[in-house]
């Protein structure tokens, strides 16, 4: 058994059954994307909800693996947005290097404890 199939999924759910979870913040670095534009348009299309803070994953990601790992996740998907590894968006612009650090960590944690990580691009 590799360490991504060491435990079962919790009673009620299928055994073959992946979790799923993604967040972020506007930190570090981190220019404006598509979708902090549209959860921002007056009138509001997300009643007065935006996605600035979610589930504050950017800050609790080491928390929210903890729990990934205790419920058994073997793989986690997650976005990486361009918007916080190119903030201007160019091809010539800067790279931000807090945002290449945060996934860094990211992958590092989740390999710590087991699990796949599994990166799309923004999508």
């Amino acid at each position: 058994m590799t360490p991504l199939q060491a435990t079962a999924a919790p009673a009620g759910l299928p055994s073959d059954f992946e979790w799923k979870i993604e967040g972020a913040a506007n930190e570090d670095g981190r220019g404006p994307c598509i979708w902090d534009t549209f959860t921002h348009l007056e009138p509001s299309r997300t009643n007065g909800a935006n996605g600035d803070v979610a589930c504050d994953h950017y800050h609790r990601y080491e928390e929210d693996l903890d729990l990934l790992a205790k419920y058994g996740a073997k793989a986690y998907r997650f976005s990486l947005p361009w918007s916080r590894i190119i903030p201007l968006g160019g091809r010539d612009n800067p790279v931000n290097e807090a945002g290449i650090a945060f996934y860094n960590k990211l992958i590092d944690g989740l390999i710590a404890r087991g699990i796949a990580p599994w990166l799309t691009l923004y999508h």
